[in-house]
């Protein structure tokens, strides 16, 4: 399961400037908690391999804007599931449901975690959602993208990647701006 690959991404005039998985290691056998979401692991491991990706991101890979495109076929599997069950038996859902029920939940949590301010977008297919993130891009909405592409299933996985145009070239902090005086 791929979000993007370098070839992919060269073909829209975009480099990956970071990236992460989830599993990455032996180690990545249990989602890590995220205060506010229950009983599911899609919401945690976007999180947590959003986190990776962005943490990995060069010092001058910080722009004004970050878009942030979420690709995900089925969604989050395990919170559905225990909706049907819990309505099936004509049971009483939490409020924490409602708010995790689509993808954009975790992408708040993460724009509000990292300080993104680009837009936010979940769609179905990765290849759509590489297209959108280079559209944003291209359009001024955004300086880059975290491309997060999650699925569940027999092994939940996750793959981040953080896209920026191929020719950007990184701000050096020692070097005052075009037209400023120093």
């Amino acid at each position: 399961m791929t979000a993007a690959t370098p070839l992919q991404a060269a073909a829209l005039g975009l480099s990956i400037v970071a990236e992460a998985r989830w599993p990455e290691s032996a180690h990545d056998h249990t989602p890590p908690n995220l205060p506010g979401f229950i009983l599911s692991s899609f919401s945690p491991i976007a999180a947590e391999t959003a986190a990776r990706c962005l943490s990995r991101r060069p010092e001058a890979a910080r722009p004004s804007a970050t878009a942030i495109v979420i690709a995900t076929a089925r969604g989050d599997r395990q919170s559905a599931a225990h909706v049907a069950q819990t309505v099936a038996a004509s049971g009483i859902l939490g409020p924490l449901l409602f708010f995790q029920s689509v993808p954009n939940a975790v992408a708040g949590h993460i724009a509000a975690r990292w300080n993104l301010t680009g837009p936010v977008v979940c769609l179905a297919d990765p290849v759509s959602a590489l297209e959108t993130a280079a559209l944003l891009i291209e359009d001024g909405d955004a300086d880059q993208a975290i491309l997060l592409h999650i699925e569940q299933g027999d092994r939940d996985q996750a793959h981040a990647v953080l896209l920026q145009p191929v020719d950007a070239r990184p701000v050096d902090a020692a070097q005052p701006p075009p037209g400023a005086h120093p």
